[in-house]
């Protein structure tokens, strides 16, 4: 069983590769820019490909790094385009894209300075864009920020979050109160409008 999880994960991994960052080469004078290959690990996978996808099922111990970003879950599915292979009858396609990663159960996500828990994550890489439901948290430690709700989506790049029935918790406002030694004056009467 270890080593069909060792093939498993290794081919993966190769398969994996082409999905970090497909991008036109580059001029010699732009200095290189390291690729980080994503890597999902599991006790369990199952995998199929179709003409178009190839869909992946992880479940046990799940474990995804990549670029800055490190995902666990009870299980993982995920849905990656197919490029145009030559030999449509090969078992497993040349995965040219993720299209969505849908990770459920115990879900914790670390992204720079963001933590995410919750029950169910989607993320849809080309749309940079990362629904969260079942309880999510999201603790933004660069404000610091906690936010939590029934459902709470974040844009990548825009650091942005919406959702529903949000509750946010941030850093204390300074008092801008009234001299807690001076007496309260009372409010001057406002003005009365002409009468037409």
């Amino acid at each position: 069983m270890n080593r069909l999880l060792f093939c498993a994960s290794s081919l993966l991994v190769l398969l994996a590769t082409p999905l970090a960052h497909a991008a036109d080469p580059k001029p010699a004078t732009t200095p290189a820019v390291a690729i980080v290959p994503t890597v999902i690990t599991s006790t369990k996978m199952e995998m199929w490909s179709s003409d178009t996808e190839t869909r992946s099922i992880f479940e046990q111990n799940v474990v995804v790094t990549g670029n800055n970003i490190k995902i666990t879950c009870d299980k993982l599915d995920v849905t990656a385009t197919r490029l145009d292979d030559k030999n449509k009858d090969a078992t497993i396609g040349t995965l040219d894209k993720f299209k969505t990663l849908v990770a459920t159960g115990n879900v914790h996500i670390l992204q720079g300075d963001r933590e995410i828990t919750c029950g169910r994550a989607e993320v849809f890489p080309r749309e940079d864009r990362v629904v969260l439901t079942e309880k999510p948290v999201v603790i933004d430690s660069s404000g610091p920020y906690v936010a939590t709700g029934d459902r709470i989506v974040l844009l990548r790049g825009e650091r942005r979050l919406f959702g529903d029935n949000i509750r946010l918790q941030g850093p204390p406002i300074r008092d801008l109160g009234a001299d807690k030694n001076k007496p309260m004056e009372s409010p001057a009467p406002l003005p009365r409008l002409p009468k037409p």
